[in-house]
């Protein structure tokens, strides 16, 4: 999925790509788990319903990006287990709402962290504190990322574009970080809102990414078209709970993506999402 190398034929390649994915260079421990090669990454975008997690791993590292819900927990450490992982070198809980974090509780404890990144805001109900409790009871090392650092396990590189300092909103306040891996990359973007995606465009960091998350489940409050344009990715994912009482995706969303040509992936429709990259181009596997 490497811009250079897409247009047109993009569509065709897919398909391509998945008729002979088993002769690809990953090799599948069972039917649905990967374990990748040396110079390769997984992106695993888990179906937890209406929620976000996000697997991304290496052959010797591996970062976790929310839980959803606490009845998805066990569906996340299930996951991890079945791929072979047993260390996370960072989690990232993006903010403190419950279908970010809430799965998270039932696996920190069951799983060797390296260290918890969180933003620098608190939320007053029953499921933070218990994330938090976890962290505390385990001894897991905590730590507020800024914008602009790097964070990197092995292979793994992750550029921290938000939040800046500001905002109040819980959503804006998600931390939002870029996979780099060669020539490919990918945005992972939380439930951040129209307030943070603006503050991310004029802060001047490089936002153009080959795959984007879309911010909030695809809610109308997300994914503007200023930052859509910034993006510029040939495709989106869309991590939402089938038959959601939201609405989500909102159809102005949509519509955004359909009128830019960039290729949908939704949870909802197709399950959990798994691509793969070598830094050259990013293949579909799931």
């Amino acid at each position: 999925m490497h811009k250079r190398n897409m247009g047109r034929g993009f569509a065709l390649a897919m398909v391509l790509v998945l008729i002979f994915a088993l002769v690809y260079t990953f090799v599948f421990t069972n039917s649905d788990y990967m374990t990748p090669g040396n110079n390769e990454i997984i992106v695993a975008f888990l179906d937890v319903g209406q929620g976000d997690s996000i697997l991304i791993w290496s052959r010797d590292n591996a970062v976790l990006i929310d839980g959803g819900e606490a009845r998805e927990g066990n569906t996340v450490l299930g996951y991890l287990r079945r791929a072979g992982i047993t260390r996370l070198d960072y989690v990232i809980a993006t903010h403190p709402h419950s279908d970010h974090i809430g799965g998270l509780v039932a696996m920190l404890s069951r799983m060797e962290i390296g260290q918890v990144l969180m933003p620098d805001v608190v939320h007053t109900t029953a499921t933070f504190e218990n994330f938090l409790a976890v962290i505390e009871n385990n001894g897991i090392s905590t730590a507020a990322p800024e914008e602009g650092e790097w964070i990197q396990a092995g292979i793994i590189r992750l550029h921290v574009l938000a939040p800046l300092p500001g905002h109040r909103n819980l959503n804006d306040a998600s931390i939002v970080v870029r996979l780099v891996y060669g020539g490919t990359s990918f945005l992972f973007t939380g439930d951040a809102e129209a307030a943070s995606e603006r503050t991310m465009m004029a802060s001047g960091r490089e936002l153009g990414s080959d795959v984007l998350k879309i911010g909030h489940h695809g809610s109308q409050t997300s994914t503007t078209e200023g930052f859509l344009d910034a993006v510029a990715p040939m495709a989106a994912v869309i991590q939402v709970g089938r038959g959601n009482r939201f609405g989500h995706p909102h159809p102005d969303v949509m519509a955004r993506l359909m009128a830019r040509g960039i290729m949908v992936y939704r949870t909802d429709e197709m399950g959990t999402i798994i691509m793969a990259t070598d830094g050259d181009r990013i293949v579909l596997l799931e």
